[in-house]
C-alpha cells in the first residue's frame, strides 16, 4: 500500500540545552568517581527517559534528604533546591554535588541581592515547581511573594510598594511573563527588575522555534514529560501561533498515532530536558507509517556550554 504523505517542520533549536547536558553529567560523573549507588534528590530533569536510563545506571531518584541513607553521595537537581537542603546535607557529612542550572543559581543570586537591600520579591513562576520552591528558599520565608498571572497582580498584597522587585522562572512562557511584568510595572512602578532576562536562553529560543512553524502545521508535536515546564509550554506557544492542534508526548511508542489521522504537515519540536534520541525515534516511526519529508527549520544557533564543577572529595575507606 501507498504510505501517506507527511511533511514534519523540525524545530530547530530543540531538545537538551547547556544545563541539563551539565546536569546530567554530573549524575554520570557521580556514578564514576564513586560507584552505585548514586542518589538525585528530585528528578535531576523533569524527562521520564533520561530518568530511566539513569536509573539503569545506579542512580535512585528520591524527594527528600530523609531518603537518602548516611555516608552516601548525593545530587541535587538542576532545578535547584532551598538552601536548608544543602546544610541539611552537610549537617549529616553527605558527599553531595549540585546540579542547579547556572541559571537558575543566577537568579537565585538577585532574589538574595534584592532581599539584602531591603526588598520584597515578586517571583513570577508556577505554585509547586521544584525550581520556584528553590528560588523561595534562598532567603527567609515571607521574604518572596508568589503570583502565576495577571490577574493575581491586581489582588498582589505586599509590604511597601516602594521596596519591591521581581523575579522569574526559567521556563515560563516569554509572552505571558511579559504580560505579568507590564502589569507589575503598571500597579508598582517603584519595582526593581533583573539585570538581565531571567527565563533561559534555551526556554526562549525553543518558543520562537515553535512560534515559526506552527502556524504552517496541521498538528503539533512536542516530545518531553507532562511535568516539564519548558515543554508544556512549547505546546501553549504552538497553539496561540495559531496550530489547530498541538500535544506533547513523552516519546515515539506511547503517540496515539490517530491524532495524525487528515494530518499532512506536522511541526515537531521537544522540550530543552528530552534528548535528541526521542526526536530521532519519532521520525523513524513516522517513516514507518507515511512517506515522510523532514525539513529542519532553524532559527537560532545555540553554542552555550556549561562546564562540570569540580567533584567532592570521595572519603577515604
Amino acid at each position: 500500500m501507498t504510505k501517506p504523505p507527511l511533511t514534519i517542520l523540525l524545530a530547530s533549536p530543540r531538545g537538551f540545552c547547556a544545563g541539563v547536558d551539565r546536569a546530567i553529567g554530573i549524575v554520570d560523573e557521580a556514578l564514576r568517581r564513586y560507584g552505585p549507588p548514586v542518589y538525585v534528590r528530585h528528578e535531576i530533569v523533569h524527562n521520564k527517559y533520561v530518568v530511566q536510563q539513569l536509573q539503569a545506571k545506579g542512580a535512585i531518584f528520591v524527594e527528600e534528604l530523609d531518603e537518602v541513607p548516611d555516608d552516601a553521595v548525593v545530587v541535587f537537581s538542576a532545578h535547584g533546591v532551598p538552601k536548608a537542603v544543602p546544610a541539611e546535607a552537610k549537617r549529616r557529612e553527605l558527599i553531595m554535588a549540585d546540579a542547579t542550572c547556572p541559571l537558575v543559581s543566577k537568579v537565585h543570586r538577585e532574589v538574595e541581592r534584592h532581599h539584602a537591600a531591603g526588598h520584597q520579591v515578586v517571583l513570577i513562576g508556577h505554585e509547586g515547581h521544584p525550581e520556584v520552591i528553590g528560588t523561595m528558599g534562598q532567603v527567609p520565608k515571607g521574604s518572596v511573594v508568589l503570583v502565576q498571572d495577571v490577574e493575581e497582580v491586581a489582588t498582589l498584597e505586599v509590604e511597601d510598594p516602594e521596596r519591591l522587585a521581581y523575579a522569574t522562572q526559567t521556563t515560563l512562557s516569554v509572552l505571558d511573563t511579559a504580560g505579568i511584568v507590564t502589569a507589575l510595572k503598571e500597579r508598582f512602578p517603584a519595582i526593581h527588575g533583573p539585570r538581565s532576562e531571567d527565563i533561559c536562553y534555551a526556554t526562549t529560543n525553543r518558543q520562537q522555534a515553535v512560534e515559526m512553524i506552527a502556524p504552517n502545521a496541521d498538528l503539533t508535536l512536542v516530545l518531553g514529560s507532562p511535568n516539564s515546564s519548558n515543554s508544556q509550554r512549547l505546546v501553549e506557544v504552538a497553539l496561540r501561533s495559531g496550530c489547530p492542534r498541538a500535544a506533547l508526548v513523552d516519546r515515539a511508542e506511547m503517540l496515539d498515532w490517530s491524532l495524525l489521522d487528515g494530518v499532512t504537515v506536522m511541526a515537531l519540536s521537544a522540550g530543552a530536558s528530552a534528548p535528541e534520541v526521542l526526536v530521532d525515534d519519532m521520525i523513524v516511526a513516522a517513516q514507518e507509517r507515511f512517506d515522510v519529508e523532514v525539513r529542519e527549520i532553524k532559527t537560532a544557533e545555540e553554542r552555550v556550554v556549561f562546564k562540570l564543577p569540580p567533584m567532592p572529595a570521595a572519603r577515604a575507606s
